[in-house]
């Protein structure tokens, strides 16, 4: 694959760290959550982070696929929920996505996002590894 677009992103001091990207756009202090024994408050974790991302892309994902269908979507959203816990030898993560297109019919919505899913690289990467539910709202 020759990629698009890269970004390098470095962290120092893990899940109580610091967090920032090459090109200095992100720059965050971490905190570890209360689910995980930290002091939670109002720092972001990594989970947060991958949460806000999948959502952002999935929801590019459905847009892609609704263009090249000529599909109108209007309003859209897309709730990641990103959850951590113990796996045999670490931890692991589980996912759930929760997709509202209220402007578009019950079927066609759900062919959307199950072809979005099939688009998006968030949703490639995980495929396999990570369970992934989808629910359209």
């Amino acid at each position: 694959m020759t990629p698009l677009y890269e970004i390098k992103a470095s962290a120092t001091g893990g899940r109580a760290g610091r967090v920032t990207s090459a090109d200095g756009v992100l720059d965050l202090q971490l905190a570890v959550p209360k689910g995980l024994g930290g002091p939670g408050g109002d720092r972001p974790n990594p989970e947060m982070l991958f949460a806000a991302g999948y959502a952002a892309c999935f929801e590019s994902a459905l847009a892609f696929v609704a263009g090249g269908q000529k599909v109108r979507l209007g309003a859209t959203r897309v709730d990641a929920t990103v959850g951590v816990g113990p796996r045999e030898g670490g931890f692991a993560l589980a996912v759930k996505l929760e997709v509202s297109l209220p402007d578009v019919p019950r079927e066609q919505g759900q062919a959307l996002m199950e072809a979005a899913d099939l688009v998006c690289p968030y949703s490639h990467a995980l495929r396999g590894n990570v369970p992934v539910e989808l629910v359209l709202l």
